[in-house]
């Protein structure tokens, strides 16, 4: 006897907050590498200063906003030098804007990866935000010779 019965399948959202499931993204960890890596390459071959870029955009803000809020504006800095007090509140400022402009961008422009590929949707956005701590790490040097 022939059973023509068909299974029905429903899919609804979970409701509430969804957990990040560590271990399926630690399994496309080399997804997450590679797609880090591609993103550093590709920021870094598009500009002409290149790996300078990282160094110059926050000093030259530093500059900024050390003329027109400590000199002009003179705001106080608690007796540290002004701009080293600008500079080291920058830097986490800076990586967290520029994360998170570059997670949001990265989900829109790998489209065609996220429709077609199953893989932890997690990963794009991260790799945007990890590829952006090379920038960071390499200001925060920057901060310790100012420091210095």
């Amino acid at each position: 006897m022939i059973n023509n019965a068909e299974t029905v399948t429903i899919i609804e959202p979970k409701k509430g907050w969804i957990p990040i499931d560590l271990n399926e993204i630690w399994q496309y960890r080399e997804l997450l590498y590679f797609l880090t890596k591609r993103d550093i390459k590709v920021r870094y071959k598009q500009t002409v200063l290149g790996g300078l870029w990282a160094i110059i955009q926050p000093l030259f803000t530093m500059v900024v906003f050390t003329l027109f809020f400590g000199r002009l504006a003179k705001m106080p800095s608690d007796g540290l030098p002004y701009p080293i007090f600008v500079y080291a509140g920058l830097l986490p400022w800076t990586y967290f804007a520029n994360a998170l402009s570059t997670s949001g961008n990265s989900l829109v422009g790998s489209q065609n990866l996220i429709t077609k590929v199953y893989f932890p949707r997690l990963i794009i956005p991260a790799s945007a935000a990890l590829a952006g701590l090379l920038d960071f790490f390499v200001a925060m040097s920057v901060l310790g010779v100012l420091m210095v």
